[in-house]
């Protein structure tokens, strides 16, 4: 006999505000850029002060949330992970690729402080973040290290390119046009590797939108360079498709 499929709704229950207006660039997972910070603003039935009572208690915390900008009607049994080059596949829940079944994401983040007071407060200041500015957050749970940590687990082919990244190099001059608090996080950011797999041409001039601006740079013989670093709101300015 057969059962049709059920369907179960999610709500909403916030949306994180992040640097990154385009997906280009967002470390592929939470934590790699321990610097990049989210304001976690909670939709108006969920803006409630008690409902944070104690998270206060906690350095870290899950986020439950959707990759709202990967949605597909069909889905595939198999993907190209992207840190093996995108050349070998593997099956899709043996990986974190956004395309799945259900487009769901899972990121630890750290507490960095909650906001009771003020614009849309409560809110929550948060680091680590690998998500999309305005993504929907479904869920937030503590982080539990006697129960979600274990040292001696397998990463398998995760693990394997833990370390990847690239050499940058960001002349002064331009390094100086960003706000001093976003430099080195934009730095960590590019030395991520921000290019996908399938698409690393020498001579081709990427364009990465971050924290208002737009960083250009070139990739030869292994190295990134940062070749341009403009404001979006500059006059003359046109975004590289």
């Amino acid at each position: 006999m057969e059962h049709a499929s059920e369907q179960a709704a999610l709500r909403v229950i916030a949306k994180i505000h992040t640097d990154f207006p385009s997906k280009f660039g967002i470390p592929r997972q939470s934590g790699l850029v321990r610097e990049l910070r989210g304001e976690i603003i909670f939709e108006p039935e969920f803006r409630r002060g008690e409902a944070l009572y104690g998270i206060e208690e906690f350095s870290h915390l899950w986020l439950i949330w959707e990759f709202s900008q990967a949605k597909r009607d069909n889905w595939s049994a198999t993907v190209y992970p992207p840190r093996l080059g995108g050349k070998e596949k593997r099956g899709v829940f043996a990986t974190r690729s956004p395309f799945r079944p259900n487009a769901i994401g899972l990121s630890c983040v750290k507490l960095e402080k909650v906001v009771l007071a003020g614009a849309d407060a409560p809110k929550l200041i948060v680091s680590g973040v690998d998500m999309l500015d305005g993504t929907p957050i479904y869920d937030i749970k503590p982080y539990l290290p006697y129960a979600d940590a274990h040292p001696q687990a397998q990463g398998g082919f995760g693990q394997e390119h833990r370390e990847d990244g690239i050499e940058v190099v960001f002349p002064e001059e331009l390094l100086q046009k960003l706000p001093q608090e976003k430099r080195r996080t934009a730095f960590q950011v590019l030395a991520q590797d921000p290019r996908a797999a399938y698409h690393k041409q020498p001579d081709y001039v990427y364009g990465m939108a971050f924290a208002g601006y737009d960083i250009r740079f070139r990739v030869e013989e292994g190295i990134l360079t940062v070749c341009d670093v403009i404001c979006v709101d500059a006059d003359g300015f046109e975004k590289i498709k």
